[in-house]
């Protein structure tokens, strides 16, 4: 098998995995392998199986991106193994972050991404390289299409325009993965000049800056932390014209996910937007994401806002639509606790999902998403209140219903053209699970009540409109005069 291919293969799996905030294990149980098995395929020691790609493929949402790096690598021949990786991984592993900054700066077309990392060696032994990767992806929620765009339109390292500083000192770089929408590349402590290794018990600062233009980019960013950090901070910085608008979620090992825990900043001047935030002493391998929005760009075909349909809004921002298989067939549960790191990372997609959708829409009274919504074969929901509460559901399952009931009209995101009129109880009781196991039943009422029962629905496979009365049927939206505010329990 031909190493350049392999290479390729396991490149693809391991970004994939990264996107998806899939550890090993997690990925291995949701492919039905061992832990063992995922370590081997990608430290080198073993050729993948179709059926293990076929698989991961699925799992990880990647559009046909790892089945088609395992058909090259087929089709180039097999060999017992693959060139082991292993070794470099670990070079790094003893480094400290005693503080990082990172900057986009986005000038209306170009984004340039500069970040400065103050390692500290805290090994024994010196350190002579750091392990980058650039990844974009234009389409977030659409794989197949970012797939598409960059197989036409790869990200080139003549646009990036790498440069790489330590303590002033230029450096060499010596580039392990080179693909379509990622690189990924060790930064040498070398120059023509001279070698400056980090020393144990030594500090440096390391900087590195690189350029891509909004046509690869994706109105995303994100920093996962795989060393040990003491503060990490982010500044974002937009034309003002843009009228740019930031939100940032966050997802740990140990905490579902969620908002930032401390505010995003806004401050402007000479024409710009600035958004800043940080956090001190994040924990190990836990991700940030901060996502935008440019409310001016009426002109931009691809922009939300300006789609043919509320639907269409919905599907831009990555809501599977009706028609998809996965909306009417009941999810998979979750087997706590062994499945905890799996529930969370489901978490951490649906809220950022919500987000995007509370861009194009606003939700008066309340919004949940469900994970069949997002492409994700899972028991997992989440409910927004009008106040902002937000209600994290696992194996969720209806136990008792109140004797009461009304009926009101609902949207839901996977048709959202339309309102219909659905009768729900007034109270509610769900039984459903902590990410360990524990089990609790919880009590909802009025219009948690129906938000709920809404996302419940969806996770055993059944869209409102069969929970409507019959001979009544949804109606347009344009129809509808109850957009952006409550439900009605005057009265009640």
């Amino acid at each position: 098998m031909d190493s350049e291919q392999a290479e390729a293969f396991v490149a693809e799996l391991k970004r994939w995995r990264d996107v998806r905030g899939f550890s090993q294990s997690a990925l291995a149980a949701r492919v039905g392998y061992t832990p063992s098995y995922v370590s081997k395929v990608e430290g080198g020691q073993l050729v993948p199986s179709a059926s293990f790609a076929k698989q991961a493929d699925e799992v990880l949402r990647t559009g046909g991106a790892i089945l088609r790096a395992h058909r090259d690598l087929e089709s180039a021949g097999r060999i017992d193994a693959v060139p082991h990786q292993a070794a470099e991984e670990l070079h790094a592993a003893s480094l400290l972050v005693e503080h990082e900054d990172t900057t986009l700066h986005f000038d209306g077309s170009v984004y340039r991404a500069t970040q400065r990392r103050k390692l500290r060696n805290d090994s024994p032994d010196p350190v002579t390289r750091y392990l980058i990767r650039i990844s974009v992806d234009r389409y977030p929620g659409n794989p197949e299409r970012s797939n598409a765009h960059y197989r036409q339109n790869p990200l080139t390292w003549d646009e990036i325009g790498l440069s790489a500083n330590l303590d002033g000192e230029p450096l060499q770089w010596r580039v392990k993965h080179d693909r379509d929408a990622f690189k990924e590349l060790w930064l040498l402590f070398e120059n023509d000049d001279g070698q400056y290794p980090l020393y144990p018990g030594e500090s440096a600062w390391l900087e590195y800056e690189y350029t891509v233009g909004e046509d690869k980019w994706g109105s995303w960013f994100q920093r996962a932390v795989r060393l040990p950090t003491r503060r990490l901070g982010v500044r974002l910085d937009f034309p003002a014209d843009l009228k740019p608008t930031v939100w940032g979620t966050e997802t740990t090992m140990t905490a579902e996910a969620m908002p930032f825990r401390t505010a995003i900043r806004r401050s402007e001047g000479e024409g710009r937007r600035i958004y800043t935030w940080s956090t001190d002493d994040p924990p190990l391998h836990a991700r940030y994401r901060l996502e935008w929005k440019f409310r001016a760009r009426t002109g931009d075909e691809e922009a939300p806002h300006v789609m043919q349909s509320a639907s269409d809004r919905m599907q831009a921002v990555g809501i599977v639509q009706e028609g998809d298989p996965i909306l009417t067939k009941a999810s998979r549960p979750f087997r706590f606790p062994d499945e905890a790191e799996d529930a969370r990372r489901v978490v951490a997609e649906l809220v950022s999902h919500a987000e995007r959708a509370a861009t194009v829409h606003v939700f008066g009274k309340g919004m949940g998403i469900a994970a069949p919504q997002v492409g994700i074969d899972r028991a997992a929901a989440i409910v927004r209140s009008t106040e902002g509460e937000l209600v994290t559901l696992f194996n969720p399952r209806i136990v008792e219903e109140s004797p009461e009931s009304d009926e009101q009209y609902e949207g839901c995101l996977s048709f959202f053209d339309v309102r219909g009129k659905v009768p729900r109880p007034l109270a509610i009781s769900v039984e459903h699970q902590d990410v360990d196991g524990t089990e609790r039943i919880t009590i909802f009422e009025r219009g948690m009540a129906r938000l709920v029962a809404h996302e419940v629905d969806h996770l055993h496979g059944v869209l409102y409109r069969s929970r409507m009365r019959e001979g009544v049927t949804p109606i347009p939206v344009a129809e509808y005069r109850g957009t952006g505010s409550g439900w009605n329990y005057e009265g009640r």
